[in-house]
């Protein structure tokens, strides 16, 4: 057994359900908990994503009884030389399936030497790459997947806590930082951060929203959405502790866990196609067209800031800066008016939503935004263009968020926001687009591909 071990904590800031902490248990006497504050990774993150993780920290620190030690800079250099100050013989961490983390990983490992790089469980359910089909290709679409992924299963959760590594006590170690203060957040409220927290919000969603959640999971007025995804993110929780609290039957439970196996889906399209954070996963969609220039431009600024002129497009741009969130059928109905209304290319949206979103996830966010793009893992998507004021009326069916977040229509009775006509709010602008008309031009443009295709 190495006398020292190394718990390096990345998106798995808890003590419960942590099979690492075992592993550091077995390999080791006693271990150093550490933090590597990334600027490889803090820099694309806005204020909310880096609020959220200063506080987990804060969280996870004092369930540690503050022998959580933060360093700052490269982990290519910080974990070596940290193992090298305290003589460990091992650094213990959950997988990474991310682009950027494979190869971060990578590096460490061979920067290490003899010190062994142990990765134990992952923030999957089913880890990525572990699925494939009968000839050993990924999945490409999703319900094969979520198919095989029921079948193969997964633990049950990990009986770890803060006891089960003697942690060592960081305060000699050389270059030792605070827990930064927080950034502003210009008035952004999030929720609650640490494990407690998410644990306290699973609890309360599973005994007041989980039996209706398939009926009124799309209902954007509704807070009948989990809101776990920011405790995902940053693995508050494991999917594998939620998982055993959803076994039995019932249509919300089922639901939920369909939303999960998207969740592991998307982390395993990624990593088998890492490229496709930044490029079209269906390439064909390279050859489409997109505005640009000066007034593209102004119009993807309009987008930011929910002055569109469609309440439930604005809307949700608005809570997004308000929340740093945003309900997910209203983020399709955001991401379907910048791409298909708008005509411009899902990776600015998607790159305007990586900074607000407290739960900006990579693999989910970009190939939720493909899939809505209609250039991501769906059989044919391009003909799904959202019509902002039908889905409006559908899922905001008494016009409450909209007058939730977009002040100037609160007078605005009932449905009627959604479909305000000539008789609009001083304030509150125009249609920046005729939507029948860019349907029109979205559907064009997808038919000059096919037609270059011969």
């Amino acid at each position: 057994m190495d006398r020292t071990a190394i718990v390096w904590f990345r998106r798995d800031l808890r003590v419960g359900d942590l099979p690492t902490l075992s592993s550091a248990a077995d390999a080791a006497s006693d271990s150093m908990a550490l933090f590597v504050l990334d600027d490889r990774l803090l820099g694309p993150a806005g204020s909310p994503r880096r609020v959220f993780l200063f506080r987990c920290l804060r969280e996870l620190d004092a369930q540690l009884d503050g022998r959580l030690l933060v360093l700052h800079g490269d982990p290519v250099e910080v974990v070596p030389r940290l193992a090298e100050q305290i003589g460990a013989g091992s650094v213990h961490v959950s997988a990474d399936f991310g682009p950027y983390g494979t190869k971060r990983d990578e590096r460490v490992a061979e920067a290490l030497g003899d010190v062994e790089l142990i990765a134990t469980g992952s923030p999957y359910a089913v880890a990525p790459g572990r699925l494939t089909k009968g000839d050993g290709t990924p999945y490409k679409v999703f319900t094969p997947f979520r198919r095989a992924w029921y079948d193969h299963g997964w633990r049950l959760p990990a009986k770890t806590d803060a006891g089960t590594v003697s942690w060592l006590d960081p305060a000699d170690i050389d270059g030792r930082i605070e827990i930064p203060d927080d950034d502003s957040l210009d008035g952004i409220e999030l929720p609650p951060a640490g494990e407690a927290a998410a644990l306290e919000r699973w609890d309360d969603f599973r005994e007041n929203a989980l039996t209706g959640y398939n009926d009124e999971r799309d209902r954007a007025d509704l807070d009948n959405t989990s809101r776990m995804s920011v405790y995902l993110k940053f693995g508050c929780v494991h999917p594998r502790t939620m998982l055993r609290d959803l076994r039995g039957d019932g249509a919300g439970r089922t639901t939920y866990r369909s939303e999960l196996a998207w969740r592991d889906f998307y982390a395993d399209v990624l990593f088998h196609r890492p490229e496709t954070a930044r490029e079209n996963y269906n390439e064909r969609f390279d050859a489409i067209e997109y505005n640009s220039g000066a007034d593209a431009d102004k119009a993807f600024q309009a987008w930011c800031d929910g002055r569109t002129g469609f309440p439930i497009v604005d809307a949700g741009m608005r809570q997004l800066r308000a929340e740093g969130w945003m309900h997910n059928r209203v983020r399709m109905i955001t991401a379907s008016f910048l791409t298909k209304d708008l005509h411009l290319p899902w990776w600015w949206g998607a790159r305007h939503f990586m900074t607000l979103l407290a739960d900006g996830d990579i693999a989910s966010n970009q190939h939720g935004w493909q899939w809505t793009a209609g250039c991501g893992t769906d059989a044919a998507p391009y003909f799904r263009v959202f019509n902002p004021t039908t889905q409006g009326e559908k899922f905001d069916p008494k016009g409450e968020y909209v007058r939730r977040w977009v002040p100037e229509l609160r007078d605005v009775a009932g449905a009627k926001v959604h479909k305000l006509d000539g008789d609009r709010p001083a304030g509150y602008p125009a249609p920046i687009v005729d939507h029948q008309v860019e349907r029109k031009v979205a559907l064009s443009r997808y038919d000059d591909i096919k037609r270059a295709e011969g």
